[in-house]
């Protein structure tokens, strides 16, 4: 089953890439010319990634401004699958942070799809570097494998699939991600599934079509499950909606269920135990909080600019997004005027009709579960509010439903731009308005969407007291690090430190999600970003937020020595910081011990009260 349109395209360079008179999806024959055109085509997606990440290559000692935590959490999921490799550890799992119970690593973003392959990077170039390489890399191959895939498959011309895999990549959603999110902005598999997918129609190859889009799923899988998801409901309308429309596309119906059906035994078989320790091992948790299950997308951001777009800036995304790495509507007011006309002109093609009420609904699901404009509720519940509470869709942040908006107006623009290109071609008289008009407007639209250089800030570099190892002494026996302020969503840098010792540094803590357990959670084990606080990193969070130490009472001293325990806690550290001289007295009050000032820390030896 195909998506081709229904006009016949030829490529620039002559080469067929017509769909047959069943349905085939056209394959385009590079010519030696048509060869140079993909290498230049591939290299100015190279020149985009660098140019997005431009700050961070050149400055070594810099992150993501807008989201280090994150930054932080990556590397040191980039550690965990080089431990993976190298020290054979249990990849679902870790006891690594939150000690003593662990993070379900498959309930986290643990990308193990990529970290695994990216051993040696990090083994060799450290965590930070295998995170760049990630996230360059990453947005590079989405537009190579778009561009593939519109160029060989989906429309057979490779200017319009320059522009749609390019769209794709670097559109304002993508680069707003590209603030700490790699494993968002890495939607490289998205295409190849996809193409598996229309393969799957092929006579007699049902079993091996079967077999290839099983393994491309499990790839995704392991990549981020919240983009497979999408792309699941995605192609299942379009390829429904074809199945429909097209009265040839039926007699290949047996060969495409038969093949899926293999697809989808194979992928669960494959699928099954990590998805198991997913939803039911240690620390799994059930959806997401009410709270994060309320960040939806604002109507009036559709029609705005992206703060890293050329047009855009934080005033102009003020109040619009929850914070600058969601910014998945932000397409710009001349953008979505253009792919309203595009479908409007295009309403012939079965394609775009289906491509357009995949994106409506996106749109309106994005919305959560109240209407939000310019910054203010309308009063007029969404769709959302009705699925939100549903098993799967309950671990669904609302806004990205609009992240998936993005390759639909990138297929969008690429048809519309075959479409101009096969019009100059039929009319030569005209071919020279034609360009200029489809120029222009494109241009229009696209323009003040270019993308920014990400913003960076200069990141303190890894204490010497981690990277010398002087830790080692005070762990032994199954001992923790505590590090002030205590590790969590707002300050992930000891994540960062943990990573450059290759996770052997075992942290009390940490930045993850994890199951709710307080008997004040509704409903019963949510999910929480970080552990459940305790009495003592209560206490620390308050001197990193007011810079005030609280009162510290006999019964203080004697919670703060139970949490110890509770982490077997070896040694306490503070880093720099910017309360640090309230979080070192706070500690030191606590629990009566002056620390020690070594390798850019201050240093309590707690092993005493844990002993």
């Amino acid at each position: 089953m195909t998506t081709p349109e229904p006009d016949a395209p030829s490529d620039s360079d002559g080469s067929a890439a017509a769909p047959s008179a069943q349905g085939e999806p056209g394959r385009v024959r590079p010519s030696r010319k048509g060869k140079w055109t993909d290498l230049l085509a591939v290299l100015s997606f190279v020149a985009l990634g660098l140019w997005v990440t431009a700050r961070l290559w050149l400055d070594p000692g810099s992150g993501v401004r807008d989201n280090q935590s994150d930054q932080s959490q990556f590397e040191w999921m980039m550690a965990h699958g080089a431990r993976v490799v190298t020290q054979f550890a249990y990849p679902f799992h870790s006891n690594q942070m939150n000690v003593p119970d662990g993070v379900n690593l498959m309930a986290n973003t643990s990308v193990l799809s990529i970290s695994l392959p990216l051993t040696p990077v990090t083994l060799l170039l450290g965590p930070r570097v295998a995170f760049l390489v990630f996230l360059t890399v990453g947005m590079i191959a989405t537009a190579t494998a778009w561009y593939f895939l519109l160029s060989r498959v989906l429309i057979g011309s490779r200017g319009p699939a320059w522009l749609g895999g390019g769209f794709c990549a670097f559109a304002p959603a993508m680069v707003s991600h590209a603030n700490g999110h790699p494993n968002i902005v890495s939607q490289f598999v998205v295409p190849l599934i996809i193409w598996r997918t229309l393969r799957l129609g092929e006579p007699g190859r049902w079993l091996r079509n079967g077999i290839l889009l099983a393994l491309v799923i499990v790839w995704q899988a392991f990549l981020n499950l919240e983009i497979l998801l999408m792309t699941a409901i995605g192609l299942g309308l379009v390829i429904g909606v074809l199945a429909l429309g097209r009265a040839e596309l039926r007699p290949r119906a047996r060969s495409f269920l038969a093949g899926l059906a293999v697809a989808a035994g194979l992928s669960a078989l494959l699928l099954a135990y990590p998805l198991y320790v997913q939803f039911f091992g240690p620390d799994a948790y059930s959806g997401l909080s009410r709270l994060i299950r309320g960040y939806s997308s604002d109507l009036a951001s559709f029609v705005a600019y992206s703060r890293e777009s050329l047009a855009g800036s934080p005033r102009t995304a003020a109040g619009l997004a929850k914070n600058p790495t969601e910014e998945n509507s932000f397409f710009g007011w001349a953008l979505v005027v253009l792919v309203l006309a595009l479908v409007w002109w295009l309403r012939r093609s079965v394609v775009v009709l289906a491509l357009a009420a995949l994106g409506l609904l996106f749109t309106v699901l994005s919305l959560g579960r109240e209407i939000r404009f310019d910054n203010r509720g309308t009063g007029v519940p969404g769709p959302w509010a009705a699925l939100e509470n549903l098993p799967i869709l309950h671990s669904v942040v609302p806004t990205r439903w609009a992240l998936a908006i993005t390759p639909i107006v990138g297929l969008l623009l690429a048809y519309g731009a075959e479409r101009a290109r096969e019009l100059a071609g039929a009319h030569p008289v005209a071919r020279g308005q034609v360009r200029f008009v489809t120029a222009t407007v494109l241009t229009m639209a696209l323009l003040p969407i270019v993308p920014t250089p990400l913003p960076v800030a200069d990141l303190d570099p890894v204490p010497t007291f981690v990277t010398s190892g002087a830790w080692r002494q005070y762990v032994t026996g199954g001992r923790s690090v505590v590090a002030l302020p205590l590790p969590d969503t707002t300050y992930a840098e000891p994540l960062r430190w943990a990573a450059e010792t290759r996770l052997d540094m075992p942290l009390a803590r940490g930045y993850f999600l994890g199951p709710d357990t307080r008997p004040s959670a509704d409903p019963p084990r949510v999910a929480l970003f970080g552990a459940p606080p305790r009495p003592t990193s209560s206490f620390f969070a308050t001197i990193r937020r007011t810079g005030a130490v609280p009162p510290i009472t006999p019964q203080a001293r004697v919670r703060a020595v139970d949490d110890l325990r509770f982490w077997r806690a070896g040694v306490v550290i503070l880093g720099p910081h910017e309360q640090e001289t309230a979080l070192r007295r706070g500690m030191t009050e606590l629990t009566g011990i002056q620390p020690v000032r070594t390798g850019g820390v201050w240093v309590w030896d707690v092993r005493s009260f844990t002993d």
